[in-house]
């Protein structure tokens, strides 16, 4: 087995967030960092999931662990690896877990065994670096066979499981199943949601964590205007030719120039410079349902107004724990290449180049250009990229489904669908924002207020390190 992926976690300064926090909010987030770090003395945080870059969770750890690095805190993030076998079980377990068959696969001896064996292999090298009393957060079902093992070196193990259903069907029960013996010993669980607590778990380690956004990230910092318009121009994301070299600033501070193109999938071309766009920027999966949104865009979308659909997604050779990606990237070019050329021409599939910052900034753009921002979504976890386009207030419409309604207040910071499997009225509410652009603007200033006042990095700072110093029996409010 190659060696574990490490990510290279640079030190960021809080001092940022006093201009947008309230004093108070302020206080506690610094307060309770110091106090932290005292903590954590001769300690080590670590955390470990599948893939340092695609999909919500390697964004959140992205965004969150820097600055407990510039706090003082110890703190790591690893990878477990695996070959395609185990990918394919920790894909379906993904599936199940959201109460979807996926792929339709067993969870059998034989999967369990290749479970089993890749984590074991995983842990022969990871296991080395952990201390007893280190704390060791393992993220979501691809690294919860880690826990057992964890907790007999003596680690402090937190399983944070990011996805999850408050409707457990049988599909559902049969993951928890092949999980339960591994998760059942760990001193805490996180979910999301108070409702994803699993049968056969103990609700007194049951916490709920809420995942964010951090707003200096290259995917959520401020753009101007024309900073929209150079870095898509720039992207061949839209027609025209910039009028300057487009920068940004990358995670490390360094300064980045937007010189790659993106990649059109299908062959398609440029949204045209000035035309409606509505968005939805997800990974591609079935989950996500992009196919259902190319069919809602060709028979109730298109006809009544002159809106491009943009569909974003990542290069489907850059998320490592995602084998169904390139599936559902060419499902998706069949829906839009079998449209009458008049739609196909309205129908954007691309992905962003491999650079990651690059990559952000580009997301970034495209969802400050988009006139309404669409998430689809049958399932989900929770889906910060809808308080990514809440940030930069845009009217969203998306399925209630999952911590997709924690986010959105209906009909006040954007607008939920019962049925996310019903297009027409995600049709429908769509063609009533493009149209009437008074209301989508009272809708996206209502949704960046309620970003800013609960679902930014701060917020899970200060609950990640109050359940830390309760874990180790410190009180973070106070001295140490």
């Amino acid at each position: 087995m190659n060696a574990q992926p490490e990510a290279d976690l640079a030190a960021l300064p809080v001092e940022p967030f006093a201009e947008l926090l309230s004093r108070s909010a302020y206080e506690q987030l610094s307060s309770t960092l110091r106090s932290g770090a005292r903590a954590m003395r001769g300690r080590t945080m670590w955390h470990v999931n599948t893939t340092l870059v695609g999909g919500g969770v390697a964004e959140m750890l992205g965004a969150m662990l820097p600055y407990l690095v510039g706090a003082g805190v110890d703190c790591r993030w690893v990878v477990v690896t695996g070959e395609d076998d185990y990918l394919e079980v920790t894909k379906r377990l993904h599936n199940f877990l959201h109460g979807f068959p996926g792929d339709g696969g067993e969870l059998g001896e034989r999967e369990a065994r290749i479970y089993e064996q890749t984590l074991e292999a995983n842990a022969a090298q990871l296991f080395p670096r952990i201390r007893a009393g280190d704390v060791v957060f393992v993220h979501d079902p691809q690294t919860a066979g880690l826990i057992p093992a964890l907790k007999r070196r003596g680690a402090v193990v937190v399983w944070h499981c990011h996805i999850g259903t408050e409707t457990p069907n049988d599909t559902v029960r049969r993951a928890w199943g092949f999980l339960r013996d591994a998760v059942c010993p760990a001193d805490r669980y996180i979910f999301s949601r108070r409702d994803y607590l699993w049968e056969g778990l103990d609700p007194a380690r049951h916490s709920v964590i809420r995942p964010s956004i951090d707003p200096f990230s290259a995917k959520n910092e401020h753009l101007e205007p024309d900073q929209v318009a150079a870095i898509l121009k720039a992207a061949d994301a839209v027609t025209g030719d910039p009028d300057r070299r487009p920068s940004f600033a990358r995670r490390d501070h360094r300064s980045g120039v937007v010189a790659m193109p993106v990649t059109h999938a299908g062959g398609g071309a440029p949204v045209p410079d000035g035309a409606p766009v509505v968005l939805q920027a997800s990974r591609w999966d079935r989950l996500k349902d992009p196919v259902g949104v190319i069919r809602l865009f060709a028979d109730h979308l298109a006809p009544p107004t002159d809106a491009h659909l943009v569909l974003m997604g990542p290069p489907v050779d850059g998320v490592a724990d995602d084998p169904e990606g390139l599936e559902v990237l060419t499902e998706s070019v069949e829906a839009a290449s079998s449209l009458p050329e008049a739609l196909r021409r309205r129908v954007h599939l691309m992905c962003p180049p491999a650079d990651g910052d690059q990559a952000d900034v580009i997301v970034n753009a495209m969802q400050r250009r988009a006139d309404v921002v669409i998430q689809k979504s049958l399932a989900e976890g929770f889906g910060l990229v809808v308080s990514e386009a809440m940030w930069k207030a845009r009217p969203v419409i998306a399925g209630r489904v999952g911590g997709i309604q924690d986010q959105i207040e209906h009909g006040v910071s954007g607008v939920l669908i019962d049925d996310p499997a019903d297009g027409a009225a995600f049709a429908s509410v769509t063609v009533e924002l493009l149209h009437d652009r008074a209301r989508a603007n009272e809708i996206g200033t209502a949704a960046r207020e309620r970003v800013v006042d609960r679902f930014l990095t701060p917020r899970q700072l200060v609950e990640t390190l109050g359940l830390t110093g309760e874990l180790i029996q410190v009180d973070l409010r106070g001295e140490v």
